[in-house]
């Protein structure tokens, strides 16, 4: 699609392009014109019609809005974000250079303006910056027909329309109507007979994670966001709230893999703030893998007798952190999707305990008849056969609680994904195995 943009436009067939622009989805387009040169990408946008030009705008990524705002004219950035709704208005302001920000404001009227400077007032992770004023109110006394008929007024300002929000007279959030309700009521019926009164909403200063996994939870399309007198001040649409989700996983990921999260994507992150993302863990990592060398080296009498203990570090240790991360996984995943509570530590820990029995019993077995098989030496075998199981064990117990625990505190649980738990594990079990071979083999160490 790239290079048949590029060729109608060297060959200036701009009706063969309008017409190819026309039939395609404002993503897809915001995905096509990030592949273009500065040039191209001012034209095409040129092209677009001024109410799908704003979508696109909205679906591109912020170093390229930056490109269109630089090249585009006042009268062009005016009509551009008169086209906005007021959330991606607010979102753009809080993305760019304080001087393409001043440009942007300029272009506002005193009214939008007053209102991005409110929202942008709230804490960056709370319901109200992520919030938009433009949803449809009505009244309780309204018939319906009088509220269609506000909706066809209002709907080409607002964002959503499918659900509406009924106020009293000081604003008071009261009740609840969808499009639906409206159309298969009489049109000479009060809203304040058919309106939902028993309200799910959010608080200006919830934290938007919470805001976002109630969508999740009951399958909103929008969620009223309102102040400490229950004042109806905004709405929080479902799109919103599947970016935050999508927002909170990535940076999980990150954390679990011991990194830093970052705000840019992966190729828009420099090498240096990579490194400088990543060298921090490493370091707390390289130094706490400095434990199990000691442990070794505390019994190094034990290798001076029994070379053949060598061999079995590697398994028992990786044994130990892959058990550990796969009850840290599970139980961070519970916990995001709001399944495990604080309050389950013991139902958790209780569980976990009879799943890490089971497969500590099943692997024993298999490495210790492997060992008696291979070496001929049950002592030996039993080493095997006990450690396996105290390392699963523990590090299935560890690999639950940890994250819980952090939790607790107030840390983010994926912190205590798989480097870390397996740095733990890797020092425990060698002191683990190293005290049960010196009992067993009665290694002085």
């Amino acid at each position: 699609m790239k290079d048949e943009v590029v060729a109608l436009i060297e060959q200036r067939k701009y009706k063969s392009l309008f017409d190819l622009l026309d039939v395609m989805n404002p993503v897809d387009l915001s995905l096509l014109m990030a592949e273009l040169n500065r040039e191209d990408m001012l034209k095409v946008f040129r092209l677009l019609p001024k109410d799908k030009a704003a979508d696109v705008f909205a679906y591109l990524q912020p170093d390229d809005q930056e490109k269109l705002i630089t090249s585009l004219t006042d009268s062009e950035l005016e009509n551009v974000i008169a086209e906005l709704f007021l959330d991606d208005t607010v979102d753009l302001v809080s993305e760019m250079p304080a001087t393409i920000v001043r440009r942007i404001l300029k272009t506002t009227d005193p009214h939008q303006r007053k209102l991005i400077n409110e929202i942008l007032q709230y804490p960056d992770d709370s319901a109200g910056s992520l919030m938009t004023i433009e949803f449809v109110d009505l009244r309780g006394n309204m018939t319906v027909d009088a509220a269609i008929e506000k909706i066809r007024r209002d709907a080409i300002d607002k964002e959503t329309i499918y659900t509406c929000y009924v106020l009293d007279d000081t604003r008071h959030l009261i009740g609840i109507v969808t499009v639906k309700d409206l159309l298969i009521a009489k049109g000479d019926t009060v809203l304040s007979e058919i309106m939902q009164t028993n309200i799910i909403s959010a608080h200006t200063l919830d934290d938007k994670e919470d805001v976002a996994k109630t969508f999740d939870k009951y399958h909103f399309l929008a969620l009223p966001v309102v102040d400490s007198e229950n004042r109806l001040v905004g709405i929080v649409t479902i799109d919103d709230a599947m970016d935050v989700l999508q927002e909170e996983n990535a940076e999980d990921f990150e954390i679990m893999a011991a990194v830093n999260p970052s705000d840019d994507t992966y190729f828009k992150t420099s090498v240096f703030k990579h490194a400088k993302n990543r060298i921090v863990w490493l370091t707390v990592l390289m130094f706490s893998s400095m434990l199990s060398g000691a442990i070794i080296n505390h019994f190094d009498a034990a290798f001076t007798a029994y070379p053949i203990l060598v061999s079995f570090m590697t398994m028992i240790s990786g044994t130990g952190g892959n058990s550990g991360s796969q009850s840290s996984t599970l139980v961070i995943r519970g916990m995001a999707t709001d399944e495990i509570k604080g309050r389950d530590y013991f139902r958790v820990a209780w569980k976990e305990f009879r799943v890490a029995l089971i497969c500590a019993v099943a692997l024993g077995l298999m490495n210790g008849l492997r060992v008696f098989v291979q070496y001929h030496d049950f002592r030996l075998a039993l080493v095997i056969f006990l450690t396996l199981i105290c390392t699963v064990v523990f590090s299935k117990l560890l690999g639950c609680s940890l994250p819980m625990l952090a939790k607790k505190i107030h840390v983010d649980p994926a912190i205590m994904a798989t480097p870390f738990i397996s740095t733990i594990v890797d020092a425990c079990s060698m002191f683990l195995y190293f005290t049960i071979a010196t009992g067993i083999l009665h290694i002085a160490a």
